[in-house]
């Protein structure tokens, strides 16, 4: 049986309350329509059609069973309609935001790279460190590095990120190294503001289990460049995203401390509106970013 053709049978005949009129939309001849229809009752061992000489209308069952079919075949058709965008050029403005360390350390060379293969695109790059609403914003796509809370929107993981303890050598070697999380009291720190855990930092040790620490800050602030910055200059000990520090740590203007104890992966994700169609050039950004970050 060709349980699609029949589904489409099904559902053109309750639609048109008629074989012969669905046959003729549907391009076949009524015996073709009432066998189809014929075949699925069958096989489902129920009857899906009251029948009579002038017309056909659904039983009990077969209206139950109609409002299924006819979400299964919008489903097949949105799946056919989305196979054929991706073979379709994507055009029009594409409008993305993205944190402001990320997007100027990572993600231009990934845009350049992204336009060169899709130049009839225009993207609105907009980086801020602040939670936005991708919606009332009117954005395509929004990149967070964050734990996310319970939402509407839909959330695609790109990559997880890691991080360091670190501080200048000259930092260091005046105030010496924390030898585990716990002497972290005893230094000056530098925290980002916008940790799920607020000011407090958070380690798991080579044994697995979790430390715990409130740093004495001499910053807080919401951008980590400027963490990574002062850092630098001597001011205290950040706990730095490596993306953010690996050119500093590679020269030694930055050093990692604590290597056995790990803070929390960051994640970053892709998010965007959910939508039945989601548009072509939304999803080739968002798999262009998979095939990059990884």
């Amino acid at each position: 049986m060709d349980k699609l053709a029949s589904l489409r049978a099904f559902v053109n005949v309750v639609e048109l309350r008629s074989f012969a009129e669905a046959g003729r939309k549907l391009r076949l001849s009524r015996s073709a329509v009432s066998k189809y229809v014929g075949e699925l009752e069958r096989d489902l061992g129920v009857q899906l059609l009251n029948r009579t000489t002038r017309q056909a209308s659904p039983t009990e069952t077969g209206q139950t069973y109609y409002e299924r079919a006819v979400a299964v075949l919008a489903d097949l058709d949105a799946a056919d309609q989305a196979a054929t965008q991706l073979q379709s050029t994507p055009r029009g403005l594409l409008r993305v935001n993205a944190p402001m360390s990320f997007g100027t350390i990572k993600l231009g060379p990934v845009l350049a790279d992204f336009m060169e293969r899709y130049p009839d695109l225009q993207i609105q790059l907009v980086l801020t460190d602040e939670q936005v609403d991708p919606v009332q914003e009117g954005l395509d796509v929004t990149l967070r590095i964050a734990e996310l809370e319970p939402s509407s929107l839909i959330a695609r993981k790109l990559v997880d990120i890691d991080r360091v303890v670190c501080a200048s050598p000259g930092y260091f070697k005046k105030h010496g190294q924390p030898k585990q999380p716990a002497d972290l009291r005893q230094h000056e720190c530098l925290t980002y503001g916008f940790l799920s855990t607020g000011n407090q930092w958070k380690f798991t040790g080579p044994d697995g289990a979790d430390h715990w620490i409130a740093p004495k800050w001499s910053l807080c602030v919401n951008n980590a460049e400027v963490l990574r910055d002062a850092a630098i200059k001597g001011r205290g000990i950040a706990v730095l995203p490596v993306f953010l520090a690996e050119r500093e740590l590679k020269s030694g203007a930055l050093v990692t401390a604590l290597d056995d104890y790990k803070p929390p992966q960051l994640t970053l994700y892709a998010i965007y509106a959910p939508t039945r169609h989601l548009s072509v050039k939304v999803r080739l950004f968002i798999d262009f970013l998979v095939e990059r970050m990884r």
